[in-house]
């Protein structure tokens, strides 16, 4: 995974709106109606953070009708889930040969 990629996915956890909608998304798919409700924000902020999301390929969108649906991609979470892994791994391995050296 490239880093510009990566960049962007730690972009869309940073901010607390973002976060609360993740949290609001990990019951299932919502309507962009309901997250406007629930976060009482306008529909440009929710749609400026919806962009970031779903730019970062953490979050999924569908149209229906009017609206928006969206929703916790799988493959994007398993792709920061991946990569926090193997930067442990590396991070780990490094942790060892630095006692090593010492």
């Amino acid at each position: 995974m490239d880093n510009k990629r990566m960049a962007a996915m730690f972009k869309a956890f940073a901010d607390e709106n973002r976060i609360q909608i993740l949290e609001l998304l990990r019951d299932g798919e919502r309507c962009a109606c309901r997250l406007l409700e629930e976060m009482k924000i306008t529909q440009p902020t929710l749609s400026h953070h919806m962009k970031i999301l779903c730019d970062s390929g953490i979050v999924v969108g569908r149209k229906e009708g009017k609206w928006m649906h969206y929703s916790i991609s799988e493959d994007g979470m398993r792709d920061v889930r991946n990569y926090l892994d193997e930067l442990m791994k590396h991070t780990k391995m490094e942790d060892d040969s630095q006692k090593l050296c010492h």
